[in-house]
């Protein structure tokens, strides 16, 4: 077995340093995302959005909402929605409904939300449709321990979360809507709070966990692979 020279190490640390630098770096051109009823500066991009519905529970009552506004896929990824759009298929609806008091729990796969030391809005939640209802919001690092960030008024709304003592060093991959039965109408096809997207204005690029060491095994492999081949050769 051929032991690695110093050099060689020292090469691959150096590179798996770039690495995790590279992964933890987020872009930092404002782009503008939005829908028909408004939208934010988003400095990350698309990859400020929630990435998967971990938990969706309507509650559902008269048949209301409708199966057509009930595609929860529909409240990831950026904003779609287009002010008249109709629901009449799961497919062509561009958000989902809540119901009266029902809940949605998303989760931030590629990205983490986090504080931005500043009174700026980090976190937007967009509720769409002509009737504004109201949402609550919580946060979690891990899905289990929850913080309350109070609710949103219905339309595109946004949440400053250092208000609530958080901050740069903060880390959220979670968000859970609950809307707020006292403040809908109780009847409609999209009853409750109607969800198009969520997203996070501060963000860092954070790696699935298990991702970066996977990364760097790989890095390692194939540094040893160009070292044999060096080797080889000059034999």
């Amino acid at each position: 077995m051929r032991i690695p020279t110093t050099s060689t190490i020292q090469s691959i640390a150096a590179l798996a340093v770039l690495l995790a630098a590279s992964l933890a770096a987020s872009p930092s051109r404002a782009v503008f995302i939005g829908n028909s009823q408004g939208g934010a500066d988003f400095p990350a991009g698309a990859i400020s959005f929630a990435d998967e519905v971990v938990a969706y529970a309507p509650f559902i009552q008269n048949n209301e909402p409708t199966p057509a506004n009930m595609n929860s896929a529909k409240m990831l990824g950026v904003p779609d929605y287009v002010s008249g759009g109709a629901c009449s298929n799961p497919a062509t609806c561009t958000f989902a409904s809540l119901g009266v008091g029902g809940s949605a729990t998303l989760r931030f796969v590629d990205n983490v939300l986090t504080g931005s030391g500043t009174p700026d809005n980090d976190l937007w939640v967009f509720e769409v449709g002509p009737d504004v209802e109201d949402t609550f919001v919580e946060i979690s690092g891990d899905g289990a321990s929850w913080f309350a960030l109070g609710k949103v008024f219905g339309s595109t709304a946004a949440i400053d979360i250092d208000q609530f003592g958080f901050g740069t060093a903060s880390s959220f991959r979670y968000v859970r809507l609950t809307d707020d039965p006292n403040a809908d109408d109780q009847a409609g096809s999209s009853v409750g709070a109607d969800i198009d997207a969520v997203g996070a204005i501060s963000t860092r690029f954070v790696p699935e966990p298990g991702t970066l060491p996977l990364a760097v095994a790989a890095l390692l492999a194939a540094q040893f692979r160009r070292r044999a081949r060096a080797t080889a050769t000059v034999q």
